[in-house]
């Protein structure tokens, strides 16, 4: 039977590396990131980060492309900051 694990260490900062990530809401970001991973199947090890950028360890199954993996997750990520957190 195969098996495989695969782990995946995420970086990514913010738009021209502004301090965008406030404390206030930065814990709520993080589970917006960690449950959208979970919906992909993925499984998050640790995340973190401080004003200008996220770090996110993951494992993947090897079905998921790691470029399409981050792609959704970021977006994700975006959309929740600016149409959740900082409605206009």
């Amino acid at each position: 039977m195969p098996f495989a694990k695969l782990y995946y260490h995420f970086v990514w900062s913010t738009k021209n590396r502004l301090p965008l990530i406030d404390p206030v809401f930065e814990s709520d970001l993080y589970r917006a990131i960690a449950a959208k991973v979970q919906k992909m199947d993925g499984f998050v090890h640790a995340i973190g980060g401080i004003q200008d950028h996220v770090h996110l360890a993951v494992s993947l199954h090897p079905k998921l492309a790691p470029a399409s993996f981050i792609g959704e997750v970021k977006g994700n990520a975006s959309h929740f900051v600016n149409h959740i957190i900082k409605p206009d």
